[in-house]
């Protein structure tokens, strides 16, 4: 008795990952047909790196891969393959950025209004567990950022920073010029350092309780653990 349609896509396909590599998946184009060739070294390796790139979207890229592969030009492949690689690791970078300037924000206002309330606590910390997701490669030990390499991203969230927190400190009470110029800069990039490295020393279970070690220390960090 023949399988219903939906069946056969949903055992065989691939759709959930936005791209289907087989020949029953609802998105043409992409049918990849396996012959004696993927047998071969060079092509088995560079059919597996096609697949390990989340293929998301059918860019130009990616038909080019696909082209590259299928004509046997292996050098043409590998040169997709590290652009393809450099986009993902922009990608990341960018998202850890967005979080690094909502760690930095919360940096910035407690030490400005020298307190600390429990919704900053959740942001910095929620920043920073985000933070060491992100940068955790899938190999779970490498890094997209290692610990000597986040000088130039901390000033660029730093400078991104200034602009929205001087909106919600005091209400809004100081431009981002004068905010800048009441600000120790040097402080807060210190800081931020510090819960970055944590990132490095501490597990995913372990990271929130070093978090609020280095929360106490900071303006207010007592009178908010006494809940005060």
């Amino acid at each position: 008795e023949p399988f219903p349609n939906s069946e056969v896509k949903r055992c065989c396909g691939n759709d959930s990952l936005g791209v289907a590599l087989r020949q029953n998946s609802s998105m043409p184009g992409l049918y990849i047909q396996l012959n004696p060739l993927a047998l071969n070294t060079a092509w088995g390796f560079l059919f597996i790196l096609y697949l390990v790139f989340g293929l998301i979207a059918m860019t130009q890229e990616l038909w080019d891969l696909r082209k590259s592969i299928l004509e046997g030009r292996y050098h043409d492949a590998l040169v997709i393959v590290d652009e393809l690689e450099l986009m993902s690791r922009k990608s990341y970078i960018r998202n850890i950025r967005s979080f690094l300037i909502r760690l930095i924000i919360h940096l910035i206002k407690n030490q400005v209004e020298q307190r600390l309330t429990n919704s900053w606590v959740a942001s910095i910390e929620g920043s920073i567990l985000e933070i060491q997701d992100l940068n955790l490669q899938d190999n779970k030990t490498s890094y997209y950022l290692k610990p000597g390499e986040w000088e130039d991203l901390l000033d660029t969230a730093y400078g991104a920073a200034i602009k929205p927190a001087s909106a919600e400190i005091m209400n809004g009470l100081y431009t981002p010029k004068r905010l800048q110029a009441m600000v120790d800069k040097s402080v807060i990039i210190s800081i931020a350092k510090d819960f970055l490295n944590l990132t490095y020393t501490n597990t995913e279970k372990s990271l929130p309780s070093a978090i609020d070690e280095m929360l106490r220390d900071l303006p207010g960090g007592q009178e908010w653990e006494e809940g005060n």
